[in-house]
């Protein structure tokens, strides 16, 4: 059996149909599976599409807005 091959950022953005900033936003804050090789991000098409199929894109992300305490605004 052959190995699964590695995709690329761009690569793994159609398969999605989502943008290459969406895959970077991603992997930043619902910990997306992406292994970094030198400067490039690359993927195993099998572990994102668990991933999809596990709910993660879905989540809520930790650090976006009004997720955290809300800050008192006023005088």
């Amino acid at each position: 059996m052959k190995p699964e091959p590695w995709s690329s950022l761009e690569e793994i953005a159609v398969h999605l149909g989502v943008s290459q900033d969406t895959v970077h936003r991603w992997i930043r804050r619902r910990k997306m599976p992406a292994h970094k090789v030198g400067h490039l991000w690359k993927f195993k098409t099998t572990e994102v599409d668990e991933w999809v199929r596990l709910g993660k894109a879905a989540e809520p992300a930790e650090d976006s807005p009004g997720n955290g305490p809300r800050e008192k605004r006023g005088t």
